[in-house]
C-alpha cells in the first residue's frame, strides 16, 4: 500500500515524448524531484514524498525511459539536453515557479543545471548520492568499456550494450544490488529490480550511446561555479556508482554542505530514509528562514507519548491498563496517545488525549487488509512490503517527539520507532519503553530456502541493532514469561530465542487489558450485558480490521447447522469497526454488532468464543477460562507459531485450520467445545502494574 496517493497526475508532452507527473500535497513552497537515471522511475522518492508533502507541494514525474513516460526509438531524444528540457517543461505544466530540487544520481545533474541556467527557478537543492561532470568516475563507466567486445561477463563486465541486450534482467540484478552495497538491503533491492523490470536494455543502451551527444550547455567546473543558491549533498561513502570523490568535487566547487552517510550505498535516502529525511528537513528549515520552536522546558509533571500498535485493538486494551497502573504511581502523569484508527476510538471513548499528529498516520490495518487473502495473510511479506507506511509513520513520530520534550515514549510493538532510532541513535529524543509479545520472524514452509534467508537477515539485522546500541531500548519488556518464547532460533548462525531474549527483555507476564476476576460473578456481568440464564451464547470476533470476513461467513454458515442441535443457542457477532455488518448477510437470528467497546467482558460471559488466532483475545479467554475455537490466518508466522506455542503451553482453545474447516466440521467442534470440561491454566492478574512499575524507574 502506498502511504499516500497523489493529489493530481497527467502528463505532458514535449517533442512527442509523453512524461507522466504526479504532485503531492498543498503547501506554499515546493519541491521537484527530478528523476535518476531511467534504470528507475518516480517511485524510487517513495521515502520522501508522504512525509514532505505534509509541508510542501511535491512534484515528481518519470524521466524518459521508464515508469508511464514513454519510450522514444530515437538515440538523440535522450540526449542530456532532452533531459533538462523536460525538467523545465514539467515545472512549467506543474507551476512549479522558483522550487527547491532534490534530485538522486542523474537527478542530481539535472538539478544543477538547473540552479546554473535557470537560477530564477531554484530556490534550493539537495543532491543524493549524485551524478557529476567532474570529479572521478568508475572505470566501468567509460564508453569503452561500455562498448567492448567481451566472450564472458563477470562483475563490472556486464555494464557493457551487448550483454544488455543478451542478458537485462542479470545485469539489472548486478547494478541494483551495487546501488544497495549496505547490508540488510533486501527489500529496497527487491523494489529497484521491480522498478528496472519497466525499462529494457535496449532503452538503456540508447541512454547511455545518447551521452555520445554534447550538449548545449557548458556542464564542465565553471557551470558548478555560477551555483549560487543553498546547497546540500549526501552521499554514502561506499557508493559504488558515483564516487565519494565526485560528491567532494561538486562540494568544493559550489561551496555546498556536504554530508557522507559512512558504510552508505549510492541510494542513501532509499535505504536510510529516516536520517535523510531529518538532514533534508533541517537543510530546508534553514534555508527557508524557518526558526524551529525550542522545546518546551520540562515541567514538574511527567509527559508521556504512548505508541500503541493498530493491529487489533487487544493492544489498545493492554496499553490503556499499564497506563493507568502508571498514572497510580505517578499521578501527575500526562499521556499523549499517538494511534490509528479504531483504536483512537476506544482511545476516545475511555476519556484519553489522542496526539494532533495522529491524523497524518498511514493506515496499518488498510495496508493489511489489502494484502489479505481468503483467511490468509502472509504477515513477514506483508510487513516487508509495509516499508512506506513505517517510513511516513515513523517521520510523523518523529516530528512530535522533535516538537514535544517527552520524559518518556512507550513504544507497543512501533516497529518503526524501533529500527529506525536503532538505525540512526542520534535521532532519539526521550528515553524508550520497548514491549512486545513476540520475538524474531519465522518463515512460513511453503517459502522454503528464499524465505527462511529473508528471515534470518532481518532477524540479524534486529539483533545487531540492539547488540550494537543496547541504550536505545532504556527498557524492553516481553508480554509474557520466559516459557512463552518459542523454542526456536532466529534461524541459520543466530542464536536460540531462548537464550537471546531473557538476555535484552524483562518479564511483565501477560498483561490484559482487565482480568475477568475484576468483573465480578459471571451471573452478575451476564445480566449486566443482557444474557438471559436460559440462553447459551456464541460471540464470533475477528479482531480490527477486514480481514476476518471470510472466517466470518464460513462461521455464518454453521449457524443453522448448530442452530437445530442447540435451540437454545444466541449468536453474536462483532464485525469489527472496519467490515460494514450489511456486507455480511447474516441471518436475522445473528446478533451482528459493529463495535463493542467492553468486547473482553463480553468474552468473559459468554459461554463459547469462536476467535481468529489474534494473542490478545485468545489470552482474554484462556483467562476467562471461556471454551473457544481458534483459527490461525494462513501464512501468518506470528499466529500459526508464537500464538500458538502460548496456546498449547496454557491448555487453551482449540486450534482450526480454515483451509479444511467445512460449516460441517466447526459445528460439530463448537458442539463439542461447548460440552468439554475446561482446563486452561491461568493467566496472572499483575502483569499491568508489573510493566508499570518498570516503566516507572524511566521517569
Amino acid at each position: 500500500m502506498r502511504a499516500k496517493l497523489p493529489s493530481k497526475d497527467g502528463f505532458i508532452e514535449r517533442d512527442g515524448v509523453k512524461l507522466y507527473w504526479e504532485t503531492y500535497g498543498e503547501g506554499p513552497e515546493t519541491i521537484v524531484f527530478p528523476p535518476p537515471w531511467s534504470i528507475v522511475h518516480s517511485r524510487v522518492y517513495k521515502a520522501q514524498l508522504p512525509y514532505f508533502s505534509e509541508r510542501f507541494r511535491c512534484i515528481t514525474y518519470d524521466g524518459r525511459g521508464n515508469g508511464k513516460s514513454d519510450r522514444p526509438d530515437d538515440v538523440a531524444a535522450y540526449s542530456l539536453d532532452n533531459y533538462f528540457a523536460d525538467a523545465l517543461a514539467v515545472m512549467d505544466a506543474t507551476d512549479a515557479g522558483e522550487a527547491i530540487l532534490v534530485g538522486l544520481s542523474f537527478g542530481g545533474m539535472l538539478a544543477m543545471m538547473m540552479a546554473a541556467y535557470h537560477p530564477e527557478r531554484v530556490k534550493a537543492a539537495v543532491l543524493v548520492g549524485t551524478s557529476a561532470s567532474i570529479g572521478p568516475a568508475y572505470p566501468y563507466a567509460a564508453p569503452q568499456h561500455f562498448l567492448a567486445q567481451r566472450e564472458r561477463f563477470e562483475s563490472w563486465d556486464k555494464y557493457n550494450r551487448a550483454y544488455w541486450m543478451t542478458d537485462y534482467p542479470d545485469f539489472a540484478d548486478h547494478f541494483v544490488r551495487n546501488i544497495f552495497s549496505e547490508p540488510h538491503s533486501t527489500k529496497q533491492i527487491e523494489d529497484g529490480l521491480a522498478w528496472a523490470a519497466d525499462t529494457s536494455g535496449a532503452v538503456l543502451a540508447k541512454t547511455v550511446d545518447a551521452r555520445a551527444i554534447a550538449p548545449s550547455h557548458d556542464v564542465s567546473e565553471a557551470m558548478y561555479r555560477k551555483i549560487r543558491c543553498p546547497l546540500l549533498i549526501i552521499h554514502g561513502a561506499d557508493d559504488r556508482i558515483q564516487p565519494h570523490a565526485r560528491a567532494q568535487a561538486v562540494a568544493a566547487a559550489t561551496g555546498a554542505e556536504l554530508v557522507t552517510i559512512a558504510g552508505g550505498g549510492h541510494n542513501p535516502a532509499g535505504r536510510f530514509p529516516a536520517k535523510c529525511n531529518a538532514l533534508i528537513a533541517d537543510f530546508l528549515d534553514r534555508t527557508l528562514g524557518k526558526t524551529v520552536p525550542k522545546r518546551a522546558a520540562r515541567r514538574s509533571g511527567r509527559k508521556v507519548l504512548y505508541l500503541s500498535s493498530p493491529i487489533g485493538l487487544g493492544h489498545g486494551r493492554r496499553d490503556l491498563a499499564i497506563a493507568r497502573a502508571l498514572r497510580q504511581l505517578q499521578p501527575d502523569l500526562e499521556v499523549d496517545w499517538l494511534a490509528q484508527d479504531p483504536v483512537t476510538r476506544l482511545l476516545a471513548g475511555n476519556g484519553e488525549r489522542i496526539h494532533p499528529l495522529s491524523r497524518r498516520l498511514a493506515s496499518e490495518s488498510r495496508h493489511f487488509e489489502l494484502e489479505s487473502g481468503e483467511h490468509d495473510l502472509h504477515c513477514f511479506q506483508a510487513l516487508r512490503r509495509m516499508d512506506e507506511v513505517l517510513i511516513a509513520n515513523f517521520m510523523t513520530f518523529q516530528d512530535a517527539v522533535e516538537a514535544t520534550r517527552y520524559d518518556l515514549v512507550i513504544a507497543d510493538e512501533a516497529w518503526d520507532v524501533d529500527h529506525y532510532w536503532h538505525e540512526h541513535p542520534e535521532l532519539k529524543r526521550a528515553p524508550l519503553a520497548w514491549f512486545t509479545d513476540f520475538v524474531g520472524y519465522l518463515p512460513m514452509p511453503s517459502g522454503g530456502n528464499p524465505e527462511a534467508a529473508l528471515t534470518t537477515d532481518y532477524n540479524a539485522e534486529m539483533i545487531e541493532h540492539i547488540e550494537r546500541h543496547p541504550g536505545v531500548r532504556d527498557r524492553a519488556i516481553f508480554v509474557g514469561d520466559p516459557d512463552d518464547i518459542i523454542p526456536q532460533s532466529f534461524g541459520r548462525d543466530l542464536p536460540a530465542m531462548r537464550d537471546w531474549v531473557p538476555q535484552h527483555f524483562d518479564f511483565a507476564g501477560y498483561i490484559l487489558g482487565a482480568h475477568p476476576r475484576t468483573f465480578g460473578s459471571r451471573a452478575d456481568l451476564r445480566r449486566a450485558l443482557g444474557y438471559r440464564p436460559d440462553e447459551r451464547v456464541c460471540i464470533v470476533t475477528v479482531g480490527g480490521s477486514g480481514v476476518g470476513v471470510p472466517l466470518i461467513k464460513r462461521i455464518l454458515q454453521s449457524w443453522p447447522i448448530v442452530k437445530r442441535q442447540m435451540p437454545e443457542m444466541r449468536m453474536v457477532l462483532v464485525a469489527g469497526p472496519r467490515i460494514d455488518p450489511r456486507a455480511l448477510a447474516a441471518p436475522a437470528d445473528v446478533d451482528v454488532r459493529a463495535f463493542v467497546p467492553d468486547l473482553d467482558r463480553h468474552l468473559a460471559a459468554c459461554d463459547l468464543a469462536v476467535v481468529q488466532g489474534g494473542l490478545t483475545t485468545c489470552m482474554e479467554l484462556t483467562a476467562a477460562q471461556t471454551p473457544f475455537l481458534y483459527f490461525p490466518l494462513g501464512h501468518h508466522f506470528e499466529q500459526q507459531f508464537h500464538v500458538a506455542h502460548r496456546l498449547d503451553r496454557h491448555q487453551a482453545g482449540r486450534r482450526m485450520d480454515f483451509a479444511t474447516a467445512t460449516p460441517d466440521i466447526i459445528a460439530d467442534a463448537m458442539i463439542a467445545a461447548l460440552r468439554a470440561p475446561v482446563t486452561f491454566r491461568a493467566v496472572d492478574a499483575d502483569g499491568a502494574i508489573r510493566a508499570a512499575r518498570m516503566l516507572a524507574g524511566l521517569l
